[in-house]
């Protein structure tokens, strides 16, 4: 099962940024991201898993000024998303067996693409 994120998702340092700034703009921040991910996987359909699955992320990016790890923090708003949406049970260590990411560029589609395997 695949799902697509259209745009790109905030960063690390946004959210640590925001959360020093005020405690409520980080949760905000957290909620509008959880908000526009849960939007993709109405929109896109998926099903509930109830097996462990792997998570495959797909970073596409504008350009590479931002550090890759930076990027996949927001693995943590789509995990709480799809658990959210009754995609996952839950994100615990029982559900996801293990995730991997994967970094391109496209100027013109940033986008985030997440393949949810069935683990076997």
């Amino acid at each position: 099962m695949k799902l697509v994120i259209e745009g790109r998702l905030p960063s690390l340092n946004e959210y640590v940024d925001a959360e020093r700034s005020n405690r409520y703009k980080g949760a905000k921040m957290k909620r509008e991201a959880q908000d526009v991910i849960g939007w993709a996987i109405r929109q896109q359909h998926l099903k509930p898993i109830t097996r462990p699955v792997i998570i495959h992320y797909l970073w596409v990016t504008k350009d590479k000024r931002m550090d890759k790890d930076n990027i996949c923090f927001a693995q943590k708003f789509a995990q709480d998303a799809l658990v959210e949406c009754g995609i996952l049970p839950n994100d615990g260590w029982d559900e996801i067996v293990n995730s991997y990411h994967n970094y391109e560029v496209d100027k013109a589609r940033p986008r985030v693409e997440i393949e949810i395997q069935e683990d076997a």
